[in-house]
């Protein structure tokens, strides 16, 4: 951790950091607290004023506060949605999105110039830090909660009587839903609220529908009108109908463009990424805006949205980003979206869901996460290379598109994609069709083709 620390925080000397400073999140992980302290005490020792958040906060509200303190830059510590026994880094440049490309290998070249001896690692202790008025521990929230109440209509929501069940998967978005939406005849019942670092139940705090069998549960125990989950940093989002449904990440983006462009009359540029919804691009050509495709990564997806002025941004994992806020995934105001599109359309989920379909067109939705043998990895890819299937599953293939894994078109709109993971030891194979029967026998062939 001080290694890293160091590294950016000579990158931000380079910045004006000295002056504006640097702001330091963190989850609810195992050890994420003394982590962002060490690295408080890193960037306090090379002259850099620090921000340091008094609690856990979502990733979404630490970004937001880089660019409302107009600091040089952010420091989260968090794994997002992985497994317990994971933690990271995310630095945040001053725009509160995702460094780019550029940045990050630049920060890893200087790591590794300090591990070989190139350098040191500056340290003073968190006492004599915050003796010295250097370090400030704050409260991140306030500032965060105002802005979404500039970008949503909170009153129409408190307003309207529902029953709306939040999960934050223990992760650090406990308690910002009822925050945002008490004082009204709108309830919020909070369930996995209690900070648990080890994510009991869960492969990790991924808000998908296997890991949401609680929110369900209580979705039908208490008849609410929709369940919300937000993963362990709060920057993906996960919704359950009010039938107790899965509403997949595919219609999330479909419905959060939909609210855009019809209750809120944007118009704009979107973006998705490769593993994201063809809704999308036949969104785009009923409301004549423009979709542009990016790899997978918010790190694709938000320098996309900043270049083309988009309205939106988001991705197959359930990140979501809106172009008048910041160019970060926020699940907070995606839940908060959806449900404002519910009130305006004055229909309850499932409704809602009946008129996407009518704009959109259909969609069925399927990923695979397959383990292999970590020495099996070239084999599946010299596979995959050479596969040129003319049909798959009884559709001609009509291009095949490499940005990041490889996927095939078919003819009616559906499409097959196979791409290693970027952070798991996992294969995946996507599918999106006209029908749950045609997504299983692309699947199918998908597995055939990588040979898994």
């Amino acid at each position: 951790m001080r290694l890293c620390a160091q590294a950016v925080a000579d990158h931000l000397r380079g910045v004006d950091g000295e002056h504006r400073g640097v702001v330091i999140g963190y989850d609810t992980r195992f050890a994420s607290g003394r982590f962002a302290e060490a690295v408080a005490e890193v960037a306090a020792a090379n002259g850099l004023p620090v921000y340091l958040s008094e609690a856990p906060c979502p990733t979404p509200v630490a970004s937001f506060a880089v660019v409302d303190r107009g600091a040089a830059g952010g420091v989260i510590i968090t794994a997002s949605h992985n497994p317990a026994e994971y933690n990271g880094f995310k630095f945040k440049p001053d725009f509160g999105g995702s460094a780019s490309s550029e940045v990050t290998e630049a920060l890893e070249a200087r790591i590794r110039d300090l591990q070989a001896g190139k350098g040191e690692v500056r340290r003073v202790a968190l006492s004599d830090v915050e003796r010295s008025g250097s370090l400030s521990r704050v409260d991140l929230g306030p500032p965060y909660l105002r802005r979404l109440g500039e970008l949503v209509d909170l009153p129409r929501i408190r307003g309207a009587g529902l029953k709306i069940v939040a999960d934050s998967m223990h992760g650090a978005g406990s308690g910002y839903f009822r925050r945002l939406l008490e004082g009204g005849s709108t309830q919020v019942v909070e369930i996995r609220g209690e900070r648990n670092p080890a994510f009991p139940g869960m492969h990790g705090p991924e808000p998908i529908a296997h890991n949401l069998a609680p929110l369900t549960e209580a979705v039908a125990q208490i008849g609410a009108d929709l369940g919300l989950a937000t993963d362990g940093d709060s920057d993906r989002i996960g919704v359950v109908d009010e039938r107790g449904v899965f509403v997949n990440q595919l219609e999330m983006y479909a419905l959060l463009l939909l609210y855009l462009l019809e209750v809120k009359g944007m118009r704009g540029p979107a973006v998705r990424s490769v593993t994201s919804t063809s809704m999308a691009d036949r969104l785009g050509a009923r409301y004549g805006i423009p979709v542009y495709e990016t790899p997978v990564g918010f790190k694709y997806v938000g320098p996309k949205m900043m270049e083309t002025g988009a309205i939106f941004g988001g991705e197959e994992s359930g990140g979501f980003g809106f172009g008048e806020h910041i160019p970060e995934r926020d699940a907070l105001l995606a839940g908060l979206r959806v449900l404002d599109l519910m009130v305006a359309l004055k229909l309850p989920m499932s409704g809602v869901l009946d008129y996407l379909s009518e704009r959109a067109g259909p969609s069925h939705y399927e990923r695979l996460d397959i383990q292999f043998p970590a020495e099996e990895r070239g084999t599946i890819l010299r596979r995959v290379a050479a596969a040129v299937p003319r049909e798959i599953a009884g559709l001609p293939v009509s291009a095949v598109n490499e940005v990041d894994g490889k996927k095939f078109l078919l003819s009616d709109g559906s499409w097959l994609l196979i791409r290693f993971s970027g952070t798991e030891p996992l294969l995946r194979i996507y599918s999106e069709a006209t029908s749950r029967e045609l997504v299983d026998r692309i699947l199918s062939i998908g597995r055939e083709i990588a040979g898994v």
